[in-house]
């Protein structure tokens, strides 16, 4: 399926956000931005920007223009501050509701794997009131990557730079595949099959879930841990099921 992202640098023009050192945390996301969206478009996903270049938009403006483009997820980046410098560091993901699953799910995705970088994984908190989480009519995370204030954060941004990039748009793609598996497929690359039991074979369902997004993501992280699956669509919910033999007891 087809996946439209809608990628915000946070700031910009005579809003420096954070600054640490002579380092401007408008110049840090604009250059994450960019790159992370210049992956994704080389993945098949298409990307809409909401600044391109060192402008203002008032938070507004940023969410007024992205329910324009009508993406199907906004992700705003941005560097943390902390009151002192050095006091703390870390990643985190901040959403409207942590009801909004999608939401949520890409939040985890993302700080999880730079967690895997060297950064403090702060997890994922709500905050209804920002402008940007609140009035885009998608799913919205504002990634908060690292501490500008922080010199374990930035030495790690510097020493890792493409590694960040990449984790980022890995936590995306297995959030909003680029397309559902094909229903024909099983085994190690996944599939969606319809009502009936496929092949005849056994299978333990290790979820159940509402949206397909959220049984591709857990499938994916099965797979990781080398089990073969498969989802099982029977309306109104999608399976992910694991296993496939056609003997019971060594299923």
């Amino acid at each position: 399926m087809a996946v439209e992202i809608i990628l915000d640098a946070g700031h910009g023009g005579f809003d420096n956000g954070a600054v640490y050192r002579g380092r401007a945390e408008k110049d840090d996301v604009l250059r994450l931005t960019m790159d992370v969206g210049s992956l994704l478009k080389e993945d098949g996903y298409t990307v809409r920007y909401i600044r391109t270049e060192d402008v203002y938009e008032s938070p507004y403006q940023k969410a007024e223009k992205a329910n324009q483009m009508k993406g199907d997820i906004f992700i705003s980046f941005h560097r943390n501050s902390g009151v002192e410098e050095n006091l703390y560091n870390g990643v985190q993901a901040l959403v409207y509701s942590t009801e909004g699953k999608e939401a949520v799910v890409l939040g985890e995705a993302i700080n999880k794997n730079l967690e895997d970088m060297g950064f403090r994984n702060l997890g994922v908190e709500a905050i209804p009131d920002l402008i940007v989480l609140h009035r885009t009519q998608m799913p919205a995370v504002l990634m908060e990557v690292g501490f500008i204030n922080s010199d374990t954060d930035n030495q790690i941004w510097e020493d890792q730079y493409p590694e960040i990039v990449k984790a980022i748009v890995s936590g995306i793609e297995e959030t909003f595949p680029l397309r559902s598996p094909d229903v024909h497929d099983v085994g190690r690359e996944g599939g969606i099959m319809e009502t009936g039991y496929p092949n005849r074979k056994f299978y333990v369902q290790t979820g159940l879930f509402k949206y397909d997004v959220n049984a591709a993501y857990q499938l994916e992280r099965l797979q990781m841990l080398g089990f073969d699956g498969i989802i099982h669509y029977e309306k109104p919910y999608y399976g992910v099921w694991i296993g496939g033999k056609e003997d019971l007891d060594e299923v």
